[in-house]
């Protein structure tokens, strides 16, 4: 057995210098070497190399078509048959290579040559040159599952040529452009998808279900016997073709002899007239259970478990009742080829861990049929396993053609036990992976990852390589004990009592500080955990010695009991010594490099490393610690991230091997563990969230609104998300001298036509200025005379920017686990939700459906408000009312009295259907609005009723439960519920998306809009002139949420459009005429956030592809600024135009974020100079399409060259929940300033927000947001009032607002001084408010007093001294009151005097 579990290659001694700091440690190999220990105990020197350079083509793929290619000797001067072959993957070569050897052997009718390639690498030019000259002189082309768009229009191209004089072309399921070429005598498919015939049917792209697999396969078997008694050639053709798929999906080297004897006497002339006999195909089961030491394939599972019962080579344990049962998902084509060693050894290490195996495997593309067939009890309904790994890498239903989702996942829900799909190498050897700073291949993150999340799967680790020379597979050993063992973990949460099953919940601190003790998005996580562990003991958990109240947890959590006083330390839940650390943690010497010996200084009280949480019964909450480098400006400024550091390993190894948990529950969004440095996706046992993970189940609450995140903590932390709701939305509202101004603004519209208008406008005039909107509409000095027209203008033009903030929507206080919204916390959801165009569902907006009523388009209203037009504005105002009224009487009707909404399904079938009763029709009919369309209104309103059942329906608890039970987790999309309401209900799997299938139509619809918005704008703000470079940023979040919308705005820039094939998938661009184009092409410089980069690596290779085909295109330069750009950066770099085009840039693999976050929540930077090093260093990284292999190459001197041009700088917001000042990420990428330094002219640029959170798209400059953001937020009554109801968690939401206020300030230099000012009025000049953030966070409140401190010293503050004096003395009591001592503590911060 050991000779099938192992496979040998050599590594190439690789030179010092080539060597990443990751790859320099003695751990490197664990997946496949065995590691060599040095008994002299020097072992960093004698440590293991392995070279990460790239080499050759720069490809991900440098393996040759050399090793595929067998040339006959032809001693007897037979005749030769030439075969070339492409195939996505490698299983069929060492089959195929077996039947030729075998048959030149015999040497009786002719020799036959055959070269193979796969498809992959087709995309070196040197490679794909040689496939045309093989095919110059083939007899017989074979071609299987190309299903990537871009090659298989190589492969189209170059057969296409040769297509009438070879003698065969033989296509198996691949895109219909490829399976077009088959040509077998009079046989073609030239036509294919235009054809009626059945067996055209075959090749439709819609069918994908299990029962079309089914009968798809029982075809092939059967019609070859119903054509063998038709007498036309035609028919014998199609016989042959379905006979040569047989043999194909057969796959053994027999089959593979006799399919090349079938077709070289058929087709090949210079063998006509020779008889060559041939044996029909072998056939095997289409779908069964294999397993290597049975005597055969099974197609019944009691069979096959009595069979497994009787065993003679297993112990009686492992055939018991109490062993876990894992299914495993294999692909039939790995075991009839003979390619299953990784297979086997995934079966072997089950079993010697002691699980049973249930292998089953399926000859098509749909796995749903046989996982509901063979592991599932047709009796019972229930499942013979506890946990499933598919060993195939595929989407459930369809492989890597077409997949169908739904199909999957009622086929999943059925089975329910966590579905783990693990990945086998496909385009890389197990060097070219290992080597790789990206990991995995894109187009295999595309197939084999991204499209298995859609069906719920999670873990995609790398258990399998392959060999470069014989095209096998082979287990990697180290990955395949950890998918064995997490496959069994996973599979004991089904079979442990719950009053056993152990618990560790662990909470963030970011920035590290005790007020930030349980920070996450949107989430109140104590009132959460408390609201959970309260279900759990309720379900059965032992949760022993759980406090009365969420706030004695809190208390409990933070403070360490055995300190005199109220200590600024955390609760101590484990002391864990130097030498348990080390014999814990395998790893723990290789983080020496970044940290030294341990414990360090980190989590540490000098001689123990410090766990710090506090355990009740058998659930620990632990506090995850921080980077470790966030207050280090020297560390901030390194291109690629530290290693974690000794006690945040210490915390891990703790909850794994000392605490024993069943299951980690990560709470919130989000911590480090899924950051910390390694391959991007396909991670090895040297990346260190897999080391850190270990074998740990993990679940991880996260933000609904966030699937990027979520999706970089499912591929690199092995985390099943589960999704949250984020607070409900409610409108901005007015307050203060903006609520005067809209009663002002409502006494000039009824008295503007008496003597008294002049004088209210004056006013208006006055006010305005007191609430700083002079800053945002240019307002005539109060005593000027001016006409009618003007004063209607003007007060236009407040109102429009007061209705503007008034409508804002903003989420009010923090989510709870487990508290759905009510009723009334509905309404602005739903009104939003009703305030969008589907034209793909028929539904019109409601507030189109009222404008149409009187006459009007609701664009040309948008557009009239926005410029001040006073009737249009009070038009929109009186829309927005209406829908608003509507909304909330037809929501009114399924609450209870208590507001809750209640039974949504019987209030609303009562409600629709009935004519004058339906609410909304009754609370129109009192409006000017009252002869709206019924029928429209009615669509429009089943369809709320929809949303609103999904919005207060609560599975959040339910799919926790569920997780720790070791069910299936409904899988479910993330993003903007208003966009996508299919994002509710909460508690779903998080997913991102196909990230081959952006941007869509609509979403480049919607970029075109966006981008001549911001060109007009710039052209006013610049004297007229095009800005000849946009600097902008590109967010993972949301390009699902908007089905890349931003990256079209890219592509609309730079003029080029986005070419789908015929499924869907966008892997192709081409130039739009400058005639089209209507104005000169504008160069970008793209930074892409680390998390676009490791969702969207195939987008970064599009949009790099896209720019250099501009920069090479023969146009005026005046007209092509890509071109212009990159031949003045070509000349003066002295590289190539291409290289000088590079315009793709992020961070280093495996590091995320330009650091400035960091240094500015932590207060550590010296000076703007400092932040833009940082910048710089970090986000340097290029993507480059000509060497995709090579991952991201630092290119400092391009990137600064290309900043240099920008004449603006542009980021997107695209939903409500998240603003600029909302999250540190807007400000980390923001370049404006660093623009103004690298400029010849030291210009400051244009700074630009476009904003998409509402129907009326909008581009504002940075100023503008920011001080709508402040208005709506910061300085709201309703938006901090409601962040002081959720207590703890509220305090630390308002500082971090006020910090990253600061961060602004910092990169843009764009934030007023009055925002500071009114900050200051409304949190330290409020006696009363005051108290209330110091009593409840004093943590919390002494970072605001020191961010108010530093916005001052800084210089970004201009205050009285008397201010300062009060903050500074703020300060000092505040420290005495977390220090619990009484004398006075120097403040730390700089003071402007």
């Amino acid at each position: 057995m050991a000779s099938l579990l192992s496979s040998q290659f050599a590594l190439p001694a690789p030179k010092v210098d080539q060597l990443s700091s990751l790859s320099q440690k003695h751990y490197f190999l664990h997946s496949l070497l065995p590691r060599k220990t040095n008994t002299a105990g020097n072992s960093s020197k004698s440590a293991l190399k392995v070279k990460c350079a790239v080499v050759g083509n720069g490809l991900f793929t440098q393996t040759t078509p050399e090793v595929r290619r067998i040339v006959p000797e032809n001693n007897e001067n037979l005749p030769t048959v030439k075969v070339v072959y492409v195939v996505l993957e490698a299983q069929y070569q060492s089959s195929l290579s077996a039947a030729v050897l075998a048959l030149n052997k015999n040497e009786r009718y002719a020799s036959f040559e055959v070269v193979g390639y796969l498809v992959e690498e087709l995309r070196d030019e040197n490679t794909y040159k040689s496939f045309c000259k093989d095919l110059e002189d083939a007899n017989i082309f074979i071609g299987s599952l190309i299903f990537v768009e871009e090659l298989a229009l190589k492969v189209k191209a170059a057969v296409e040529t040769e297509r009438d004089r070879l003698d065969a072309v033989l296509v198996f399921p691949s895109m219909p452009e490829v399976m077009r070429l088959n040509k077998l005598g009079s046989f073609s498919m030239a036509q294919l998808g235009q054809s009626k015939s059945p067996f055209f049917q075959l090749f439709k792209k819609k069918k994908s279900s299990a029962g079309f697999a089914d009968s798809m396969l029982k075809l092939v078997r059967t019609l070859p016997k119903v054509l063998k008694y038709l007498p036309s050639d035609k028919a014998q053709d199609a016989r042959l073709y379905i006979l040569s798929l047989q043999f194909w999906l057969g796959g053994s080297p027999d089959n593979l002899q006799n399919f090349l004897k079938m077709i070289s006497g058929s087709y090949v002339p210079a063998l006509k007239g020779t008889k060559i006999e041939y044996s029909d195909p072998v056939l095997f089961l289409d779908s069964g259970i294999w397993h290597p030491l049975a005597p055969c394939m099974y197609d019944d599972v009691k069979e096959y478990l009595n069979w497994y019962g009787t065993r003679k080579d297993a112990n009686e344990k492992l055939k018991g009742p109490n062993a876990p049962m894992i299914g495993l998902i294999l692909q039939r084509s790995h075991i009839v080829t003979g390619d299953e060693s990784h297979y086997v050894a995934v079966i072997m290490e089950l079993e010697a861990r002691g699980a049973k195996v249930i292998p089953i495997f399926a000859g098509g593309l749909d796995f749903s049929g046989p996982v509901e067939r063979f592991l599932v009890d047709p009796v019972t309904k229930k499942p013979f396993v506890h946990s499933v790994i598919s060993l195939t890498g595929f989407a459930l239903v369809g492989g890597p053609a077409r997949q169908d989702h739904p199909r999957a996942v009622e086929a999943l829900m059925k089975l329910d036990v966590p579905y783990i799909v693990a990945v086998p190498l496909v385009f890389q050897t197990t060097e070219e992976w290992l080597n790789s700073t990206l990991g995995l291949h894109p187009i295999q993150v595309a197939l084999q990852v991204a499209l298995p999340e859609l069906d719920g799967g999670m873990e995609p680790i790398v258990f399998a390589g392959r060999d470069p020379r014989s095209g096998k597979s082979h287990a990697l050993h180290k990955r395949v004990e950890q998918l064995c063992t997490r496959a069994i973990r996973w599979a004991e949460l089904k079979r442990k009592s719950k009053a056993e099953k152990r618990l560790a919940i662990t909470v963030f601190s970011f920035p590290p500080d005790k007020g930030n003790v349980g920070s996450a998005a949107y989430l109140n996580v104590f009132s959460s955990i408390y609201s959970v562990l309260k279900d759990l003991q309720k379900d059965g958990y032992n949760v022993a010695g759980l406090p009365e109240t969420s706030e004695a947890l809190i208390e409990e959590v933070i403070h360490d009991k055995e300190a005199q006083f109220s200590s600024p330390n955390l609760n101590v839940a484990y002391k864990m010594g130097v030498r348990e650390y080390y014999d814990l943690t395998p790893y723990a010497t290789t983080l020496e490099e970044n940290w030294g010996k341990a414990p360090g200084n980190l989590n540490s009280d000098g001689e123990s490393l410090l766990v710090y949480g506090k355990q009740y019964g058998n659930v620990f909450i632990g506090v995850q610690p921080t980077f470790g480098y966030e207050g280090d400006p020297m560390r901030l400024l390194f291109s690629k991230s530290a290693s974690p550091h000794h006690g945040f390993a210490a915390y891990y190894s703790f909850v794994e091997k000392i605490f024993q948990a069943d299951a980690v529950l990560h709470f919130g969004t989000h911590g480090s563990l899924e950051f910390m440095p390694g391959k991007q996706v396909g991670m090895s046992d040297a990346c260190y969230p897999d080391s850190l993970i270990g074998n740990i189940p993990n679940v991880y609450y996260y933000a609904a609104n966030n699937p990027s995140e979520a999706t970089i903590a499912k591929r690199r932390s092995y985390a099943n998300t589960i999704s949250y709701l984020t607070p409900p939305a409610e409108n901005a509202g007015l307050y203060k001298g903006l609520k005067q101004l809209s009663e002002l603004i409502s006494s000039y519209q009824s008295l503007k036509d008496t003597g008294r208008g002049p004088q209210i406008v004056s006013s208006i005039i006055s006010t305005a200025k007191q609430c700083n909107l002079d800053k945002d509409v240019e307002l005539p000095d109060e005593l000027e005379e001016i006409s009618a027209n003007e004063r209607d203008l003007v007060v236009g033009k407040v109102y429009s920017k007061i209705m503007e903030i008034e409508s804002r929507l903003l989420p009010c206080g923090l989510h709870v686990i487990g508290e759905p919204p009510s009723s009334m916390e509905a309404v602005a959801t739903l009104v939003n939700i009703a305030a969008l165009d589907r034209p793909e569902d028929g539904i019109s907006s409601l507030p189109a459906i009222l404008a149409e009523t009187v006459g009007r388009d609701i664009e040309d209203v948008y557009r009239g408000s926005d410029k001040g037009i006073l009737k249009d504005v009070e038009l929109l105002r009186q829309i927005t009312e209406a829908s608003r009224g509507a909304v909330t009487a037809f929501v009114e009707r399924t609450t209870n009295n208590k507001g809750q909404v209640v039974d949504v399904t019987n209030k609303l079938s009562s409600i629709l259907g009935f004519g004058i009763n339906e609410p909304w029709i009754q609370y129109l009919s009192s409006t000017k609005f009252y002869r709206a369309e019924r029928e429209k209104l009615r669509t429009l309103f089943n369809f709320l009723g929809e949303c609103l059942k999904l919005v207060v329906a609560d599975n959040e608890l339910g799919s926790l439960k569920q997780a720790l039970e070791g069910k299936y987790v409904e899988p479910g999309p993330g993003g903007d519920p208003i966009r996508n309401p299919k994002v509710l209900p909460t508690g779903k799997n998080i997913h991102a998306l196909d990230p081959q299938a952006i941007p869509t139509t609509a979403a480049m619809q919607s970029a075109k809009v966006v981008v001549d918005r911001l060109v007009e704008r710039q052209k006013v703000d610049n004297g007229g002139k095009y800005p000849e470079t946009v600097a902008l940023v590109l967010w993972g979040t949301d390009n699902i949420k908007t089905y890349g919308e931003s990256l079209g705005q890219v592509l609309w820039m730079i003029g080029v459009r986005p070419i789908a094939d015929t499924f869907g998938r966008v892997n192709r661009v081409e130039p739009v005429s400058l005639e089209e184009l209507g104005r000169p092409r504008i160069d970008v410089v793209v930074n892409c956030s680390g998390v676009f980069r490791d969702l969207f690596i195939n987008q970064m290779n599009l949009l790099d592809r896209a720019i250099k085909m501009v920069a090479e295109l023969d146009e005026p330069e005046e007209l092509n600024y890509v071109r212009k750009h990159a031949l003045e950066q070509a000349k003066t770099l002295g590289i190539d135009v291409r290289e000088a085009a590079t315009r793709v840039f992020s961070n280093a693999s495996g590091s995320y974020s330009s650091n400035i976050n960091l240094a500015v929540e932590n207060s550590s930077w010296n000076d703007e100079k400092q932040l833009q090093d940082m910048y710089l260093s970090r986000k340097s990284f290029a993507f480059d399409c000509d060497a995709p292999g090579t991952g991201m190459t630092e290119k400092r001197k391009v990137f600064e060259m290309a900043l240099s041009t920008a004449d603006a700088t542009f980021q997107n917001l695209d939903s409500s929940e998240i603003s600029l000042t909302d999250v540190s990420h807007y400000f980390d990428s923001d370049p404006t300033n660093l623009v103004q330094n690298l400029r010849k002219d030291g210009r400051k640029p244009s700074a630009y927000i476009a904003d998409t959170t509402t129907a009326n798209a909008q581009v504002r400059t940075l100023a503008e947001t920011v001080r709508l953001d402040a208005r709506t937020k910061l300085l709201n009554p309703k938006w901090y009032e409601g962040m002081m109801s959720s207590g703890y968690e509220g305090v630390r939401e308002i500082e971090k607002r006020l910090t990253n206020t600061v961060g602004w300030s910092a990169t843009s230099g764009q934030v007023d001084n009055w925002v500071y000012e009114e900050a200051n009025s409304t949190f330290i000049q409020d006696e009363e408010m005051l108290n209330r953030l110091m009593n409840t966070n004093p943590n919390s409140f002494r970072k605001l007093v020191q961010t108010f401190l530093e916005a001052n010293g800084r210089g970004y503050w201009e205050t009285s001294e008397q201010n300062i004096e009060r903050l500074r003395q703020l300060y000092s009591e505040v420290e005495d009151k977390i220090e619990g001592i009484d004398s006075s503590s120097m403040c730390p911060f700089p003071c402007k005097i």
